[in-house]
């Protein structure tokens, strides 16, 4: 019961917890989205091996990685949580501020985000969430694209706002600015 009929009207997360358990959907500043169909296999494979390594990396450190579905809400200004307009489920995150997690997920901006891209979500991950996550001050957003084999980074700057992106191909190591000593090769990431 209960999911999104109305395309125009401005949903919450409230509204979005009376929606229908065995469908994913996502709320950028109040716009529905419905997250079918599943993932690629090399889109899984690629979640895997990326979550892999942050996971054996963050062991004994004070952050977590998660994966989708997992909810992260992110509220604008004075927002309660039954208001927010926006709760999205990154295929990986990574938070180091704990308070921040509950039972429901993630209640404010992660350290870091990864999105790979699929071919019906690659205006939303490009477009809407760039500008979402640049809004709620995400400090750092990665865009996988998979046939290309390339990861864009983007960071925010002194000015709140993500400078132009990095692009990593899949021969390139990144470094990842949250962790210092942590550099992701991509090699582990793209083999066929």
């Amino acid at each position: 019961m209960g999911e999104p009929a109305e395309k125009k009207r401005k949903f919450t997360y409230s509204d979005y917890l009376s929606w229908a358990d065995n469908e994913r959907w996502e709320l950028i500043e109040g716009e529905a989205f419905n997250m079918t169909p599943a993932p690629s296999r090399a889109h899984q494979k690629i979640l895997l091996a990326l979550a892999d390594l942050f996971f054996n990396y963050l062991v004994d450190k004070p952050c977590e990685v998660y994966v989708a579905p997992f909810d992260v809400r992110l509220p604008e200004g004075n927002q309660t949580e039954p208001e927010t307009t926006s709760v999205v489920q990154p295929d990986i995150m990574v938070v180091c501020d704990l308070a921040k997690l509950d039972e429901k997920g993630c209640a404010g901006p992660p350290d870091l985000i990864i999105e790979i891209i699929s071919p019906s979500t690659v205006a939303r991950d490009y477009i809407e969430k760039l500008a979402l996550y640049e809004r709620r001050q995400v400090p750092e957003y990665w865009i996988v694209h998979p046939v290309d084999k390339t990861i864009m980074v983007f960071q925010l700057k002194a000015n709140r706002e993500y400078g132009k992106p990095r692009i990593y191909t899949g021969e390139d190591p990144i470094p990842v600015s949250l962790f210092p000593d942590l550099v992701i090769d991509l090699k582990k990431v793209f083999k066929d």
